[in-house]
């Protein structure tokens, strides 16, 4: 009935829009002849066939005007109107018409632009038209008549057995196990209707290869019907099955010409699951969430029930395995249903399960905001690392990964952290959204300390402790990345700080008096009352700023920019106390005022109690809580970020000087995994393929670029195995790209990332050969096979390697020029993926070593190329103090002390983003020898 009633309406609108178009087109001629006769009499042309001459049109022009005149303009005016309503009608009859036709051939035209009025109103009136024809008659077309209704049918008939017409088997192809899995169907259902079965290489036809939806071997009870509506969510599209294998012959000899009858035993290969779209854009995403299932494990690629053993000495080449070279039992390298799209989603569906925040692996929940407060503070703790590196030439050749600043079980925390941190720099980390974020409030969104109504609060519960650490880590990183006088401070007590950390823990980063952390943002006093006392006296002196420059709260204070006196939050961290509850409230009384936070572990008179189970979830006696859930950690985690902070958090520092030998290695490479060789590639080296993983990740084969076709789940696929030369395998490859996602679903999505990658290399290079991604059946670990592929990052570790192995300082120097123009910038640039920042660490200091190493070599003769040198080093690492030192050295020799001055000065304003950080007193020492006059220290130091 309501499909009646919408026919009838879009018919009404129809013939309306029709009549409209038809008054347009011919009534407002009409009314214009009728009204005002012939319009161009104004002008001195009195009649159609008395053409005037420049005498007549002067004379009526110059003549006074009439009303006859006037009207007679207005109705030219109309007449030039009409014609351009005409005009544009006709243009969207054009329009829509081609735009019907590419439609139809599955190439949709982009939408008209710059429509002026007139063409609007033609383009809604023929639109209304031509819309309501063309929505009919397509109803008409789709809608099963007699005809369609019998193909249905015929459809519906199910897979007869039928013997062989003759012997001889159809050619099949040499490549690995081709899975047949679709979607929604059960591996491990041999027997019953519509169930996938995994075809070994020889029975894949290879005009199935690369069915779009993969391939599905037909058994008793099948038929197109069911299978469109199984594989493909809608039962009309067994027209897209028949025609993708009509004609086509199968194994028994017999070939699909009449829907209603198909053999059992056939192999059809599918459709894509969703319509493609007509224009091809290029794969820049991963798929959407709904995209259905692509592969599963090959029935020989299940996990080894043993570790796999240790990668081969040497990558340069594959471990040669039983199978035929071609043969992959591991991945599904050709599958036919390589170009479904991936079951899982785009990065986003590695979020945690919770929404709001992460479960931890030991003890523990925490919230997104203080994730993100954890992840800013890893950043910055990275950045001091790169700025105490040492520069040491020869560097260990290798591509694993500087050591995480992140404790194992807060690695999650790091990544999933990170991604909800705001831009940054290279050399300057991003600041979490929200200062000091506790949890969550009932709706689901990021609380901050700052902001809890009332005048503090109380808690209470089994989760007390655990929220209470939670706080005061939030507190504390809070602003680490910031100038050091808008950090907050946290009073506490010996007693609750013991409390909250680990038995027995060793006070890290306590100030020589073992009263505070972090030049007096962590105070740690003997007890309750002294940490009240504090507090008060706090109080005072901010009360007394209020008076002295007329301000309301301290946070208008704050905002002023006529003083020195900024004053940061200030959170009172100590036990309910019953005797100084007096006390205690007045302070309280002032939070808002004077920027007082006082959190009470254990229930309090006037100020908010919230009860906390031992998961963070709270509840109030008092009135309806708006918290929804409080973060909470274990003692081991609150030790951890305490020591990370001391580690990250800007003081003075001895350092290290350029002329002093190295007391420990360098940071890149530390690495519990094996030692993985190095494919010796020249940079010269031919290959099919060539892959750039330093900068944005290429891929190039002779032709050029490719531009499309390839997934971004394929561009780090590769980046990751770049950096495994040895290889990796399924579980590790979803380890690395998709942590937080399901093993399962992470998995496939590798599977279908690799699979893409190699469909579009195999067609990019025109060879349908090479795998270019192998696989090692000993170890169960894919690997790029350095025959067919170059990499960048191979190609500049093996120049270090040379130049390490020679003394002459010509070929060494060669050697370094090679693997620093080889070096296009942070490994795997512009992809999001906080597993790639330890890699991208790891190289770049590598590669400093070498411009470091090339500074050396050219010194003596070209001491202006040997600052070029150090300069481009430090424009790739802004922070790394040695560079600037030996940029200081070399100046200093050339007595240039201006230029030493500015090298200095340029450090300080780098180093003022790591939050307020300043040159080390050996960079200082650096500079100061430097600057004195030549000869003033006698076998001193350059």
């Amino acid at each position: 009935m309501s499909r009646t009633i919408a026919a009838i309406a879009r018919t009404v609108l129809a013939l309306l829009a029709l009549a409209v178009l038809a008054g347009f087109t011919a009534g407002v001629p009409w009314l214009l002849i009728v009204a005002a006769g012939w319009p161009l009499d104004w002008i001195g042309w009195p009649q159609p066939d008395a053409v005037p001459t420049l005498t007549d049109l002067h004379a009526a022009i110059t003549s006074p005007w009439s009303d006859t005149t006037v009207f007679a303009l207005l109705a030219t005016i109309g007449w030039v109107l009409w014609a351009q309503f005409l005009r544009d009608t006709t243009i969207e009859i054009i329009e829509t018409s081609a735009a019907t036709r590419a439609s139809r051939r599955g190439q949709p035209r982009p939408p008209a632009s710059g429509r002026g009025p007139i063409r609007w109103v033609a383009a809604v009136l023929v639109g209304a038209i031509v819309g309501a024809v063309l929505f009919d008659a397509a109803r008409a077309v789709t809608t099963p008549t007699a005809g369609a209704a019998a193909a249905d049918a015929a459809a519906r008939r199910p897979a007869v057995a039928v013997a062989p017409a003759h012997p001889a088997a159809l050619p099949t192809v040499e490549h690995g196990p081709r899975p047949a899995l679709t979607i929604g169907v059960s591996a491990t259902n041999a027997t019953g209707p519509l169930t996938t079965h995994r075809d070994s290489p020889a029975t894949v036809p290879s005009w199935a290869r690369d069915a779009p939806g993969g391939t599905h071997r037909v058994v008793a009870g099948d038929n197109l019907w069911d299978l469109a509506a199984k594989h493909l969510d809608d039962p009309h599209r067994w027209r897209e099955i028949y025609k993708l294998n009509r004609g086509h012959e199968q194994a028994n000899g017999y070939a699909l010409t009449d829907p209603d009858e198909i053999h059992v035993g056939w192999i059809l290969a599918l459709p894509a699951h969703k319509a493609a779209p007509a224009a091809t854009p290029p794969h820049t995403q991963d798929p959407p969430p709904d995209s259905p299932d692509t592969t599963a494990p090959e029935a020989n690629e299940t996990a080894p029930a043993i570790p796999p053993p240790a990668p081969p000495a040497s990558a340069t080449t594959p471990e040669p395995s039983p199978s035929p070279p071609t043969a992959e039992p591991s991945a599904p390298a050709d599958s036919a249903d390589a170009a479904t799209p991936a079951p899982d989603t785009d990065p986003s569906d590695d979020q945690p399960t919770d929404a709001a925040g992460i479960t931890l692996p030991a003890q523990g929940w925490i919230s997104l905001g203080l994730a993100a407060a954890i992840a800013a503070l890893a950043a910055l703790l990275r950045l001091q690392r790169r700025r105490r590196a040492r520069l040491t030439f020869p560097a260990p050749v290798r591509t694993a990964p500087q050591r995480s600043p992140m404790p194992p079980f807060l690695a999650p925390v790091d990544i999933i952290g990170s991604r909800h941190l705001g831009l940054s720099s290279d050399h300057r980390p991003a600041s979490p959204a929200i200062a000091a974020p506790i949890g969550v409030n009932s709706d689901g969104a990021e609380m901050s300390l700052f902001h809890l109504p009332g005048p503090g609060v109380a808690l209470h519960g089994n989760g007390a402790v655990p929220a209470a650490r939670a706080i005061l880590a939030s507190v504390l990183t809070s602003g680490a990345v910031e100038t050091a006088s808008t950090r907050p401070v946290v009073v506490t007590t010996a007693d609750l700080l013991a409390q909250l950390l680990p038995e027995d823990a060793p006070t890290v980063g306590l100030d020589p008096d073992g009263t505070a952390y972090d030049g007096e943002r962590l105070i740690v006093l003997a007890d309750t009352a002294a940490a009240i006392t504090h507090a008060e006296e706090e109080m005072i002196s901010r009360r007394r700023l209020l008076d002295t420059f007329d301000a309301e709260t301290i946070t208008d204070l704050n905002a002023r920019t006529d003083h020195a006196e900024t004053q940061p939050p200030y959170v009172p961290l100590i036990d309910s106390s019953p005797r100084h509850a007096a006390r205690l409230q007045a302070i309280a009384t002032h939070r808002a005022t004077l920027n007082l936070h006082p959190v009470i572990l254990g229930p309090h008179d006037g100020i908010p109690t919230i009860e906390i189970n031992a998961e963070g979830v709270t509840s109030s006696d008092d009135e309806p809580c708006t918290v929804g859930r409080l973060s909470t950690l274990g003692a081991d985690e609150l030790a951890a970020i305490l020591s990370m902070l001391t580690d990250a958090i800007a003081r003075p520092e001895a350092g290290a000087d350029v002329d002093d030998p190295p007391t420990e290695t360098s940071p890149a490479a530390v690495t519990v995994e094996p030692h993985e060789a190095v494919p010796a590639q020249a940079d010269d080296a031919a290959a099919l393929v060539r892959l750039r993983v330093l900068g944005p990740v290429t891929v190039a084969t002779d032709a050029g670029p490719i531009a499309t076709g390839m997934r971004t789940g394929s561009y780090t696929a590769l980046a990751v195995l770049a950096a495994h030369p040895a290889g990796r395998t399924l579980d590790q490859l979803a380890a690395d790209l998709h942590p937080n996602a399901d093993p399962t679903a992470a998995v496939k999505r590798v599977r279908t990332d690799i699979t893409s990658a190699r469909r579009v290399l195999r067609a990019a290079t025109g060879h349908d050969e090479p795998m270019f991604i192998v696989y090692d059946p000993a170890t169960g670990r894919y690997q790029l096979d350095p025959q067919t592929v170059t990499v960048d990052l191979w190609q500049m570790l093996t120049a270090i390697d040379q130049a390490t192995t020679t003394d002459d300082d010509t070929a060494m120097l060669t050697a370094l020029r090679r693997a620093t123009e080889l070096y296009g910038g942070d490994f795997a640039e512009g992809h999001d993926h906080p597993w790639a920042t330890d890699y991208a660490t790891s190289y770049r200091h590598q590669i400093l070593t070498a411009y470091a190493r090339i500074a050396e070599i050219l010194e003596p003769d070209h001491p202006g190329q040997a600052v070029a040198a150090l300069e481009r080093a430090a424009d790739l690492d802004p922070v790394n103090e040695e560079l600037y030192q030996r940029i200081m050295r070399i100046h200093g020799r050339q007595q240039r002390p201006d230029a030493v001055r500015r090298t200095l000065r340029r450090l300080e304003e780098r180093l003022a983003d790591l939050g307020d950080a300043e040159p080390s007193q050996a960079t200082r020492r650096v500079a100061e020898r430097q600057l004195r006059p030549a000869g003033t220290v006698p076998g001193g130091r350059p």
